[in-house]
């Protein structure tokens, strides 16, 4: 069991016992380790107590967590939202693939592909000639699923596994936030429509700690009326993290589902949550 599992079944147990205020022997009893090496295990992996980090996943943070993202969105939309967009540090470029490269399903591409560990369990990376193309989390047991779900999403392109690529591309999309040192710039190139670009793009704006309804966003993406489609179009995000898809919650600061767990999206938005209110 990784760092990360450990999390998240502290996580799937707070949900269920979060009115019995479990105390941090409780919690550290649940992983069977002392309450100081529980401490030091979750705060190395969270940055913040196992107390910060449970406030985090309240309602009421999440509340003004959309608040002050949507506040931060507006100032957004008066700027544009044509660049590339900033996120976490990381200067990310998103790009979507052209009409031939979508209808060739990535021909004369060579992408190389992997698997390996992040702060938040096991997922695979893809990289094209014009950049990370997926990322996706996934349980261990799912490699052979995700690695057939991968292939189909650029079924013309030719694919070659390094997981060692895979683990070095990583180190730099995880960077940590207290980490100091200009962050390295990250291209993305995504098979999209153009109103889904639209919602990425409007997505990339939304920085670590702050959270979006799905309404607003819509906003952003220049469809008010649309958020449904929004919700469809965020669903379908084949990069998780880059493109912050776990950012975007319903308006009564109920997390929601998630397409890679919702425990997962849990960890995610209290992890940067946390971080971000230090």
């Amino acid at each position: 069991m990784n760092d990360y599992e450990r999390v998240a079944s502290i996580i799937r147990y707070l949900d269920e016992h979060h009115a019995d205020q479990p105390d941090l022997a409780a919690l550290a009893g649940r992983l069977r380790l002392s309450p100081f090496h529980f401490h030091r295990l979750f705060t190395a992996w969270a940055g913040v107590t196992p107390k910060d980090f449970v406030q985090c996943l309240t309602v009421a943070q999440a509340k003004e967590a959309l608040k002050q993202g949507e506040a931060a969105l507006g100032t957004a939309l008066d700027a544009g939202l044509s660049g590339p967009g900033r996120l976490h540090d990381l200067c990310v470029t998103l790009e979507g693939a052209s009409p031939g490269e979508i209808k060739s399903g990535g021909a004369e591409w060579t992408i190389r592909a992997g698997f390996t560990e992040s702060p938040f369990g096991d997922c695979l990376l893809a990289e094209g000639p014009r950049g990370i193309c997926h990322l996706s989390f996934h349980e261990h047991a799912e490699r052979k699923a995700a690695w057939a779900e991968l292939l189909t999403e650029w079924p013309g392109a030719i694919f070659k596994r390094d997981d060692k690529a895979a683990q070095a591309l990583a180190k730099k999309i995880f960077v940590p936030h207290s980490a100091s040192g200009k962050r390295p710039a990250l291209r993305a190139c995504v098979r999209a429509s153009p109103f889904q670009i639209k919602v990425w793009r409007a997505l990339l704006q939304v920085k670590p700690g702050n959270l979006v309804t799905y309404g607003k966003l819509a906003e952003a993406a220049g469809h008010p009326a649309a958020s449904r489609a929004v919700g469809t179009a965020v669903g379908q995000n084949p990069i998780a993290y880059l493109i912050p898809c776990h950012r975007v919650i319903r308006s009564t600061g109920i997390i929601g589902n998630y397409r890679w767990g919702h425990t997962r999206k849990r960890a995610l938005v209290a992890w940067e949550a946390a971080l971000h209110s230090k």
